[in-house]
C-alpha cells in the first residue's frame, strides 16, 4: 500500500508516519496491491483532525476521525475503515482482493457488526433540472433550507451539479466529467 501524507497546520513525525502506516498496513489484506492510502491531518480547536481515504481501483474508502490524541485518531479510523468493509462485505468481495474474507471468520472482534442484507430505499423524489449559476443554485438551496441542490450548469448546459453546505460553513461543488 502507498501512503500519501497531507499536513495542514500539523507536522507528521517519523514515528507517528510510522506508526499509521503500520496500523493501516492490516487493511492490506483486503486490497490488490495497487491500493493507495491518503491520511490528511491538521489541528483545530487543540484536537487533531484525521482524514484517511483508502483507494484501490475505482473504490474509495473514507474514515474522518477527531480526537485530541493523534494515536487514537489513527486507531479510530483503521477501525471505522475495517468496520465499512465487513458491514459491506458481501456487495465489496467482486471488487477486493481475492480470498480477502477467508480469514474473518476465525477473528472474532467483529461478531457485533451486522451485515447490510440490501440498500433500503424510503423515498423516491423527482423533479425538474434547471439550467442556473452557482450563485443561483446556492441562492435556491438556502431558500429550501437544503444541504444539497441539483442543477444544470448554466454556463455549460449538458453538465449536472451539486452544491452542498460544507461542515465549515463553506459551499462545495460537484460537477460530471
Amino acid at each position: 500500500m502507498k501512503f500519501i501524507y497531507t499536513e495542514r497546520n500539523f507536522n507528521f513525525t517519523d514515528d507517528l508516519k510510522a506508526y499509521a502506516e503500520k496500523k493501516l498496513s492490516k487493511l492490506e489484506k483486503y486490497f490488490r496491491s495497487d491500493a493507495e492510502a491518503s491520511i490528511t491531518a491538521r489541528t483545530e480547536r487543540g484536537h487533531c483532525c484525521l482524514e484517511v481515504t483508502v483507494k484501490s481501483g475505482a473504490m474509495l474508502l473514507r474514515a474522518a476521525c477527531r480526537d485530541s490524541d493523534v494515536f487514537r485518531a489513527i486507531d479510530d479510523a483503521e477501525t471505522t475503515i475495517d468496520r465499512q468493509i465487513r458491514k459491506n462485505k458481501t456487495r465489496l468481495e467482486k471488487r477486493l482482493r481475492d480470498g480477502a474474507f477467508e480469514r474473518i471468520t476465525a477473528e472474532s472482534d467483529y461478531d457485533d457488526i451486522e451485515e447490510e442484507r440490501e440498500f433500503d430505499i424510503v423515498r423516491t423524489k423527482r423533479f425538474s433540472v434547471k439550467p442556473m449559476t452557482v450563485e443561483e443554485a446556492i441562492l435556491q438551496m438556502n431558500l429550501l433550507n437544503h444541504e444539497f441542490f441539483v442543477f444544470k450548469n448554466a454556463s455549460d448546459e449538458e453538465r449536472f451539479s451539486v452544491v452542498y453546505k460544507r461542515h465549515d460553513g463553506g459551499y462545495g461543488l460537484i460537477e460530471n466529467e
